[in-house]
């Protein structure tokens, strides 16, 4: 047999039929040919999808949420996910039972420490007039060690994701400072995949996980719940817990407080407790939100949480290319407070260094900053208090000891450093906020959307 073929054509001689060709090699090679042609057809489908997803999410717009631990972030972006992603907000809405649990039973197992601490010392011990009742709540309350390390457990925690304070070495600071435990992001999406619901499903329904049922904590947190309560209102404790200046958490007062509705064999967590629940993650998270406002068209914005203490922030670099906007969390009420991973170091100051860097980064050169003077509820309680700012903060001088002159002070001085230290000149965003306070679409929130990013 002959073939034929365009002599134009320079393929035309390797993709010819073999002379001489039989009926079963002929079937062969088209079917050889049939499956190159799906293959390539496959890559050319990938390849389509791969070009509209590129262009889709060149349309995203891409946040990061930056700044030192306990400032804020986590906050902020459970205020966010509560508005634009609703549906998953509600599914996690019982995950989140566990952690508030672990909240309130490592509140109180700092605070029998503290007790603890009074009673080994022997001058704390004159001054404290501890009862058989103060020694009995202490007993009673003691199987709440063994409750804490099976809540971490439930999450995914090892004894190596513990943080023991560094020893205090400035006789400002507070002599006890509690242990930090994290729980690494792939573990965390993990139990919220096994505790997350359906609206059908009862949100008490049982976790097991490494040989602990969520069942059975909760038996032991609510048999301990009229103790808890009796603890939290001891006037001799809440005097030792002032007198040895214990900092917990900036919302631990809330769970101890809350003791008579959380310690129950049925307590549903609220958007409330949610927003206040601590539960500090390694490792980056992302989430996709979808916003809407006023009947305009969605958009989708992609919100990266990036851990805040000193080990985690090389991290954040990968993190600045192509970023439409940085949200930098400040948290102005920190002016006496200090690292817990370098006490000798202001946290407010550490803040100014982290702002500075962001702001000459030339990888950011072109993005919407926005800076939130966080937790401003807090900075007001202080200073009510009588805490002098310029005892912590030498460079306030003798400017007014009131909650706007130290907010105005700040502002100018973080818009200066905007001002200084970028590569080119370029706006600023600065809020005065508290996002615990500020629940489900605060106006920092609203107008951020009215911004051209």
């Amino acid at each position: 047999m002959v073939f034929h073929y365009d002599s134009t054509d320079p393929l035309a001689v390797v993709t010819a039929p073999p002379p001489n060709e039989t009926p079963d090699e002929k079937a062969a090679r088209e079917e050889r040919e049939a499956e190159a042609q799906k293959i390539s057809d496959q890559i050319d489908e990938e390849l389509r999808v791969e070009k509209v997803t590129l262009k889709k999410q060149e349309q995203d717009v891409k946040i990061l949420l930056l700044g030192q631990s306990e400032s804020g972030k986590s906050t902020t972006l459970k205020n966010f996910r509560m508005r634009f992603a609703r549906d998953k907000w509600i599914q996690e809405r019982a995950s989140w039972r566990t952690v508030l649990q672990l909240n309130l039973v490592h509140s109180v197992n700092t605070i029998l420490e503290t007790i603890q601490d009074a009673l080994d010392d022997e001058e704390a011990e004159e001054a404290f007039p501890l009862t058989d009742k103060h020694h009995l709540l202490r007993m009673r309350l003691r199987p709440l060690r063994g409750v804490e390390s099976d809540l971490k457990r439930l999450l995914g925690v090892k004894a190596e994701d513990v943080i023991q304070p560094s020893p205090t070495t400035s006789p400002k600071l507070s002599p006890r400072a509690s242990s930090e435990f994290y729980v690494r992001s792939r573990n965390w999406r993990n139990f919220l995949q096994a505790s997350r619901i359906d609206e059908a499903e009862s949100s008490r329904r049982p976790i097991k996980h490494d040989g602990v049922s969520t069942q059975d904590v909760t038996e032991v947190i609510s048999g301990c719940k009229n103790d808890i309560v009796a603890l939290w209102r001891d006037p001799v404790v809440r005097d030792i817990l002032r007198k040895y200046k214990v900092r917990l958490e900036d919302s631990a007062s809330f769970f101890v407080h809350n003791a008579e509705r959380l310690a129950t064999r049925d307590y549903e967590p609220s958007d409330d407790d949610i927003v206040r629940a601590r539960l500090r993650t390694l490792d980056i998270q992302e989430h996709d939100l979808n916003v809407a406002e006023d009947g305009g068209s969605p958009q989708i914005w992609k919100i990266y949480d990036v851990g805040g203490s000193r080990t985690q922030r090389q991290a954040w670099l990968p993190y600045f290319d192509q970023v439409n906007a940085v949200i930098f969390l400040a948290p102005v009420s920190c002016f006496d407070e200090r690292l817990q991973e370098d006490l000798r170091v202001n946290r407010l100051e550490d803040s100014f260094i982290l702002w500075k860097a962001i702001c000459s980064s030339k990888l950011l050169s072109r993005t919407t900053l926005i800076i939130f003077l966080n937790k401003i509820d807090i900075l007001e309680s202080k200073i009510s208090n009588g805490v002098q700012v310029k005892r912590y903060l030498p460079s306030y001088g003798d400017r007014p000891n009131d909650t706007q002159s130290v907010v105005k002070y700040l502002r100018q001085k973080f818009k200066d450093t905007v001002k200084h230290s970028s590569p080119e000149p370029r706006m600023c965003h600065i809020y005065s906020t508290s996002v615990i306070v500020e629940l489900f679409f605060p106006s920092w929130l609203r107008s951020l959307i009215d911004f051209d990013i």
